[in-house]
């Protein structure tokens, strides 16, 4: 009889902070380009090259530090972390070992039994990213490019308290919500500037003691994260059921084929030889320094989300939803400043602009329209000056174009028929052309209005209230 096994999972999460430029030299971090367009000595690793410390990724870190509930380390150092690879320029890494910027800390999670459970942070720590490597494999060769190379980033060590992959995400989804809600980064998963190193192991349920983990690297999509730990799970009873020993190693997972095969055998901190860096001085936090972080924090997003449901007639479904996201956030209470409309513009968000976002795969940090131009047009079909449906038409255009919609609706003509003589004649008409579904209405078959109304909208083209039009149509039938 097989056994049953609890899954052990700890993460090394790895966050590109969002500064203009590097964390050692003033080039700059901005994605895309040309390749080996943003380098220097500095972060090409030239021999006399000197590195300086963008104050900024302090800042940063610290930040984050604070928002995951971490003490500060008042006295820190950058160590040298030693290993060749290609796109590796200086053939060592500037890291922190010894004296990490942050530890100790902790972020609450839900399970997926709906309950609050703490995830211990082991500790915060500033590096420099690498290069990025790329297999030609038409050429058959390798090809490096070093506009990464340098980009700040901060790696979140957690303590191994998750047991499963929804666990995990969870973790993930909190702490890219935490971090992009500070400012610290776009937390990007497809640009690679949120990625996790998955540390995993099997024991016995009940068992007590921690089985041999292998880490899978470099994951950037919470798909490929799922599906890594579900793979790596049943690879690891299967070899435990079957006799063999679990190898501590790192494992690359191919998500098209569904499977993990090893990178090479895990390291220790002693394989890197690791030591101070000596071209970097230490770094001391001041009482001053803290307290102007401490100030500067945002209202992060258990807050707002307190404050929406005292202060928003909105549901609560709709509160998780637009505060997952810092930049749907502003949006909201930016436009509902301007037309006092929170319950409309809660329905706007939760329907059209979730929808264009999800059809044209655009994140929401890249609307092109204002919550100014939103409001205009929430308030325009308040005021009945158009209807919904042209409303929505109108938005359409607005998501991709921004344009003031008041103007937009003078100049088209699109402004709703309040002539309740014109709208009369095209109902009578409408009546006339359609007997059959007169008579249907007045047989008591109720659905039969609903495509009138549709007739005489498109008679109107669109420019009547579908409600007046409802409403007259069955004081003519009657």
């Amino acid at each position: 009889m097989s056994k049953e096994y609890e899954t052990v999972i700890g993460l090394e999460v790895h966050v590109e902070l969002a500064t203009k430029t590097k964390i050692f030299c003033g080039c700059s971090t901005a994605f895309g380009g040309e390749p080996n367009t943003h380098t220097c000595p500095v972060c090409t690793g030239m021999p006399g090259s000197l590195p300086v410390l963008n104050k900024q990724v302090l800042k940063y870190a610290i930040a984050v530090g604070l928002a995951t509930n971490c003490e500060i380390t008042r006295f820190s150092q950058f160590d040298r972390k030693n290993y060749f690879y290609p796109d590796n320029p200086q053939n060592y890494q500037i890291s922190q070992l010894y004296m990490p910027i942050c530890r100790d800390g902790h972020v609450e999670i839900e399970n997926e039994a709906g309950e609050t459970k703490k995830v211990r942070i082991h500790e915060i720590h500033m590096e420099e990213d690498a290069g990025k490597l790329t297999h030609d494999d038409f050429y058959d060769c390798t090809l490096v490019d070093y506009n990464r190379s340098g980009v700040p980033l901060i790696e979140i060590v957690s303590e191994p308290d998750m047991r499963s992959a929804e666990e995990v995400i969870s973790y993930l989804e909190t702490l890219r919500t935490t971090i992009s809600y500070l400012g610290a980064s776009d937390c990007k998963l497809n640009e690679g500037s949120m990625r996790a190193d998955v540390n995993i192991s099997v024991r016995p349920v009940g068992e007590k003691a921690f089985g041999t983990r292998t880490e899978m690297k470099n994951l950037n999509s919470f798909r490929a994260i799922t599906h890594a730990i579900e793979g790596e799970r049943a690879r690891q009873i299967d070899l435990l059921e079957s006799g063999e020993k679990v190898v501590q190693e790192t494992r690359r997972w191919d998500d098209i084929k569904g499977e993990s095969y090893p990178m090479r055998s895990k390291e220790d901190a002693q394989d890197y030889r690791y030591f101070p860096d000596p071209d970097l001085p230490p770094i001391e936090v001041s009482d001053e320094l803290l307290e102007e972080i401490r100030a500067a924090k945002p209202e992060m997003r258990p807050e707002k989300m307190k404050r929406y449901k005292d202060e928003y007639d909105i549901p609560e479904y709709d509160i998780g939803i637009i505060t997952s996201n810092k930049h749907l956030a502003d949006l909201f209470e930016e436009t509902t400043d301007v037309c006092k409309q929170p319950k409309k513009v809660s329905n706007w968000i939760m329907g059209e602009i979730l929808r264009l976002m999800k059809e044209t795969e655009t994140d929401p940090e890249n609307l092109v329209f204002s919550p100014e131009n939103l409001a205009k047009l929430i308030l325009l079909v308040e005021q009945k000056v158009i209807n919904n449906n042209m409303a929505k038409s109108i938005f359409e255009k607005m998501f991709s174009e921004d344009f003031d919609p008041e103007k937009y609706v003078e100049e088209h003509g699109l402004k709703t028929v309040a002539d309740d003589g014109a709208l009369r004649k095209c109902i009578e008409q409408v009546l006339i052309d359609n007997p059959k579904s007169v008579e249907d209405f007045k047989a008591g078959k109720d659905k039969a209005i609903g495509f009138l109304v549709g007739q005489t909208m498109k008679a109107m083209k669109g420019k009547a209230d579908p409600s007046a039009v409802n409403e007259m149509l069955r004081e003519l039938m009657k």
